[in-house]
């Protein structure tokens, strides 16, 4: 196949119809005074959609357009192009043919791109058209770091020898120049890549264990020679600042890395266990765009009712879940929307996650006896319109929190429990007085996160027995007709089936009748007039949408209700 022809995209776009002359002129201009390519003018000014602008471009240069979502690629196939090539030039290989290679470009103009790649390649190139951002996450989760990580870890290992080494003793200067620091820097680079919330580093009998939680579950990263595992954690303990000496004993701290030009937050965990040091680094990454409401995925009805109780001007709203089930997002997002300078917002944390601009942040240490009781009731005489408590975790806490939302206070705060209805119930059980939960609380917010389809290898998937009768409890007979999905694994998604979560939500609101029943001895009465409120708006049901919408799978949605019926 001959070299693609040099074309004006300006006109391409003109005889489509997907940009005005007007449009074009103003383009162009920028173009001029920047220096930047057309194509990424408009889809930053948004006159265009990236489908939009590689379609385009394949109607012009008669070339095919593949929408990298819908294709399974073979990975050993696109690393066939190295990876640097791949993001410099935006492509990647799609078919590995018997005489040639199948090539997506974003810019199939780009004649020096397709001339290197072709001296490298040694084979015809033919051309196709793709999506930029789709290609850039493609290239992300092929070209891992997972070989380069086992070799630096063995690296790590042949340098130690055999002998036993005291780090400890060793002077800083040595432990930075070891492959320790490119080890944890690699170690780092992947977890981000592949979106992992956090890296474990655990010594076994005979190895040592890496392994990332991905979209809430555990995958391996490697096995490592068990001999690094104290060069490691050592170099760790120095970055966040903790005592190197101290083995024998649980420590916490964190520290910041800067990882493919972001900022990370790393809160880190260490635990003395039978063979060594565990540690525990939780990734929180600082995102330019911040938290809101609407980015949570709540239905817009259920949203529209929970912005309202916000703007109350005093009482106590609190969210429930497990560990992990997105609490402190969405407390978070609560604060940005409130967060003006009308208000005074305290926040109670252990520990503090994210730093909020505008926002007095005050993280506990119970080392020094600095409890959420005492910073709380410190925080009260600073004149706060709004309080955020991290949790509501014993007797005392919970009752100078629902004093507070009777006296003119917004209080924010979680609870562990399994859903909305046993909230209450439980602030009851830990002490709190009934008239006080009663008059106190306006809504609980209960949540889940959910584990999506991945979009690229999704399927259409016959339901087993199991999940039939599971879907029959909360759709009748409409179950036996419904269409549902299950992704078979890909490279996107890391070959799971699922790509990304998203939260399902269900609100109970104290109005008069469940705040009488309440305030009463019989919680029975409470529960009875909880159900007939949610009837048909619980966590069960949201995620049952989501599976009936394509977003997820039967099995997770049962995933949600074993944890409920828990």
């Amino acid at each position: 196949m001959a070299r693609p022809k040099k074309t004006r995209l300006g006109e391409v776009l003109l005889e489509q119809g997907l940009l005005t002359q007007a449009q074009l002129e103003h383009a162009l201009e920028e173009q001029k005074a920047s220096g930047r390519k057309l194509g990424r003018i408009l889809l930053d000014t948004g006159a265009l959609t990236e489908p939009q602008l590689a379609q385009a471009l394949a109607t012009q240069l008669d070339l095919p357009f593949v929408d990298l979502r819908q294709v399974n690629l073979d990975a050993a196939a696109m690393q066939k192009l190295p990876e640097l090539m791949a993001r410099r030039f935006r492509a990647i290989i799609l078919e590995d043919r018997p005489h040639s290679y199948l090539l997506g470009m974003v810019d199939p103009t780009d004649l020096f791109a397709y001339d290197e790649i072709g001296r490298v390649l040694q084979r015809r190139i033919e051309l196709a058209v793709v999506v930029e951002s789709t290609l850039l996450q493609l290239i992300d989760n092929t070209h891992r770091r997972t070989g380069e990580i086992t070799t630096l870890a063995q690296e790590l290992g042949d340098d130690m020898g055999d002998s036993v080494v005291d780090f400890a003793n060793l002077p800083t200067q040595r432990i930075d120049e070891a492959p320790v620091v490119k080890l944890l820097q690699t170690l780092f680079e992947d977890a981000v890549q592949v979106r992992a919330s956090d890296i474990h580093i655990e010594p076994q009998e005979a190895k040592l264990l890496i392994r990332f939680r991905i979209d809430g579950v555990m995958h391996l990263q490697t096995e490592a020679d068990l001999k690094i595992t104290t060069a490691l954690v050592l170099r760790l303990k120095l970055t966040a600042g903790l005592d190197i000496s101290e083995k024998r004993l649980p420590q916490d701290g964190r520290f910041q890395v800067r990882v493919r030009h972001q900022q990370v937050d790393v809160r880190m965990s260490t635990m003395p266990t039978q063979y060594g040091e565990s540690v525990v680094m939780r990734l929180l990454i600082q995102h330019a765009s911040g938290f809101s409401l609407e980015r949570l995925g709540m239905p817009p009805a259920l949203l529209a009712r929970f912005r309202s109780l916000l703007h109350r001007p005093n009482g106590m709203v609190l969210v429930t879940g497990p560990t992990g089930s997105g609490k402190t997002t969405t407390l978070y997002a609560a604060l940005s929307e409130l967060n003006s300078t009308a208000n005074k917002i305290i926040t109670v944390e252990d520990p503090v996650e994210y730093r909020l601009p505008g926002i007095n942040q005050v993280q506990v240490n119970e080392k020094i006896d600095l409890d959420f009781a005492r910073v709380l009731r410190s925080v009260l005489r600073q004149d706060p319109d709004i309080i955020l408590v991290g949790e509501m975790r014993d007797q005392e806490t919970a009752q100078i929190g629902l004093r507070a939302a009777m006296t003119g206070h917004m209080v924010l705060s979680t609870l562990h429990t399994n859903d909305a209805i046993s909230t209450p119930i439980r602030l009851i059980d830990m002490g709190a007085p009934r008239y006080m939960v009663a008059m106190s609380l306006l809504a609980v917010v209960a949540q889940r996160l959910l584990r999506m389809v991945c979009e690229r290898c999704g399927q259409p998937h016959a339901p087993t027995p199991a999940e039939l009768a599971w879907l029959r409890l909360e759709l009748g007979d409409a179950a036996e007709s419904s269409a549902l999905v299950q992704g078979r694994g890909c490279t996107q998604c890391n070959h799971t089936g699922y790509q990304g979560r998203v939260g399902v939500y269900e609100l109970l609101e104290m109005n008069a009748e469940l705040t009488e029943a309440a305030n009463q001895a019989d919680t029975a009465l409470f529960v009875n007039q909880a159900r007939k409120q949610m009837a048909g708006h619980t966590l069960r049901r949201a995620a049952v949408e989501l599976v009936l919408a394509k977003r997820t799978t039967v099995a997770e949605a049962m995933r949600i209700s074993n944890q409920l019926e828990e």
